[in-house]
């Protein structure tokens, strides 16, 4: 993955569309509530998704120049970053005793086990 980024420029080195955003109903709240993947922090509400959307949009902007002003390091996009598609995983024996005999028993590497049970679990979570 891509290292934060640092950039004093006038103009923002990333844009707010770039971002991962989600919106979720909140009974508590009554209101949707509008989430952004890379700023764990950053919420806001509205009376419609749109509307939250359109919120939480207007913060992520507001952050990113303030960011940027300040000199502090702008979380690349998770769009902009790379994934090689490789993962160094650590577990204990007992699992990867467990999963090796799995996969032997569906004829499959461990490699294409471990994969096919990350894609079946593998719902969009909603952002806490």
């Amino acid at each position: 993955m891509d290292k934060d980024t640092k950039n004093t420029s006038s103009t923002l080195s990333f844009r707010p569309e770039d971002y991962s955003y989600i919106v979720i109903w909140s009974e508590e709240d009554k209101a949707y509530i509008g989430r952004v993947a890379e700023f764990e922090s950053l919420a806001a509400h509205g009376e419609t998704q749109q509307a939250a959307l359109q919120e939480i949009n207007q913060v992520v902007h507001l952050v990113l120049e303030d960011l940027q002003q300040s000199g502090e390091n702008v979380p690349a996009p998770f769009s902009k970053r790379h994934f090689s598609g490789k993962l160094n995983l650590r577990m204990p024996e007992y699992l990867h005793r467990l999963l090796a005999m799995e996969a032997s028993q569906q004829g499959i590497s461990l490699n294409q086990w471990i994969n096919l049970k990350l894609s079946v679990s593998s719902v969009p979570v909603a952002i806490k």
